[in-house]
């Protein structure tokens, strides 16, 4: 195919895809050949693409009017869609990129990193930048972000990570250990963050590295003066540290795997199985908090209550929490990305939900879903401006949305059980006092609350 001209202008192709051809012309929104803005579904003559009608639908705008058209760009695509396209330091398209990660799946940037490495193309190393310290951010990481490009008299680093427990982190990414690095100039920058107080002597430097293979900065680092400085890690346990991250739910977890950042002398190996052990135990209490299992003292004679009840898959359960979270995020107008098992959050922290899911129980009394709500469900909502605790159903294309200030001022009548290892849990549990209407039972008042004000149908996701 030739070169294409709308109106005399030559666009710049972003996008060859399931949309068709996509063109911006100059700052506006990717348009087709025939006119039509394909990604907001809504038609535009070609004299007005690039005259007003649809001269400027930055990233983010069209992420948040069709979020489904944006997942399927390839990362390079994003970028070009983002900002004026150019990715530099301080420029739109930084802001707007940054912004975009923010707010997608930890799986959407693992997608993107073997993206970057696999397909490397022009820029490619400044998006991993940003995509790694994105990473630092679900690890419950203050970060800041480095500059993609030195400056005279300026740090250098990719990005400086600090933890809640004070512990900070120079970070410097790599897509390869094909070429040696100079950890003398990386130890620099940490002295220098040290002698401007952006960072205390309680640091290191962490080298991530795009590929596995990373056998030649080990054995430089092992061989130098800075053994004890500088660690190294490759993007996909990186990743994974993550995943294990977003599978758990109690702080202690968490700060046990920002832990393994720090340089330790690791004849002791007894802080990487301090986060074998507590993970493991966090998916399994997880599981038994969806699944009815009681596994320890309940203090109600109702039977229903002490039941061990069935399983749901746990794929299973979990797409339907996806789907919940997605209806509530568009609900509340704010993305909502995962911070542990059933928690999720928005990118600047202030609004936050639990989400848990249920499957019905027909057989077990007037208990139609039961679900379990811990005391670290309830700190994390307490500790946001906005929280919700979300009961999904397998079977129902609703969810309810209690507000935290509601579910708190019934807690006192609700049954709970303690564990032998001394950690509880409320149960919440959902009945149909008539068709098609759903309550909170409120066992030790005898009462039911109803939930109708509370409901958010799934399908408005799609509206």
């Amino acid at each position: 195919m030739g070169p294409v001209s709308l109106g005399g202008y030559s666009p710049q192709l972003i996008n060859k895809g399931p949309y068709g051809l996509f063109f911006r012309v100059k700052m506006g929104a990717p348009v087709s050949q025939n006119g039509v803005c394909s990604i907001i579904n809504h038609s535009c003559e070609p004299s007005s693409l690039y005259g007003g009608v649809c001269s400027a639908m930055p990233l983010i705008s069209i992420w948040t009017s069709n979020p489904s058209a944006v997942m399927d760009f390839t990362i390079e695509q994003v970028v070009s869609a983002a900002g004026d396209g150019f990715l530099k330091d301080e420029s739109e398209c930084s802001v707007e990129i940054r912004e975009y990660i923010s707010q997608i799946t930890s799986q959407k940037i693992e997608t993107y990193i073997k993206h970057c490495l696999s397909n490397p193309f022009q820029k490619s190393g400044f998006v991993l930048q940003d995509l790694v310290n994105e990473l630092g951010r679900r690890l419950e990481f203050s970060v800041d972000n480095g500059r993609y490009q030195g400056r005279v008299n300026a740090v250098g680093c990719d990005g400086v990570w600090t933890s809640p427990e004070g512990q900070s982190i120079v970070v410097e990414v790599k897509t390869t250990d094909a070429y040696r690095l100079s950890l003398d100039v990386l130890s620099e920058y940490r002295r220098k963050l040290i002698e401007s107080d952006e960072i205390t002597d309680k640091s290191s430097v962490l080298i991530v590295v795009g590929r596995e293979e990373t056998g030649e900065i080990e054995a430089q680092i092992r061989g130098s003066r800075h053994a004890w400085d500088i660690r190294l890690i490759s993007a996909d346990s990186l990743i994974n540290l993550v995943g294990l991250k977003e599978n758990t739910e109690y702080k202690e977890t968490a700060f046990n795997i920002r832990n393994i950042f720090s340089p330790l002398e690791y004849t002791s190996l007894d802080n990487i199985v301090d986060v074998l052990v507590s993970v493991a135990r966090d998916v399994a209490s997880a599981t038994e908090s969806e699944a009815g299992e009681t596994g320890g003292t309940v203090d109600s004679d109702d039977n229903s209550e002490k039941a061990n009840w069935d399983f749901t898959d746990s794929l299973d359960r979990q797409q339907q929490r996806e789907s919940a979270v997605r209806a509530i995020s568009r609900k509340l107008e704010s993305g909502l990305i995962k911070k542990g098992v059933a928690m999720y959050w928005n990118p600047s922290r202030d609004i936050r939900v639990a989400c848990v899911i249920s499957k019905q129980h027909k057989n077990k009394g007037d208990s139609l879903y039961w679900y379990g709500y811990s005391p670290e469900q309830d700190e994390f909502l307490d500790e946001g401006n906005v929280g919700f605790f979300v009961l999904g159903c397998m079977d129902m294309d609703t969810v309810f949305a209690i507000p935290l200030d509601t579910l708190r001022s019934e807690l006192d009548y609700l049954h709970t059980t303690t564990r032998p290892d001394g950690r509880s849990r409320w149960h919440v549990t959902i009945v149909e006092p008539s068709p098609g209407s759903y309550a909170l039972k409120i066992p030790k008042k005898g009462e039911v609350r109803s939930l109708d004000e509370f409901i958010v149908k799934l399908p408005e996701m799609h509206s």
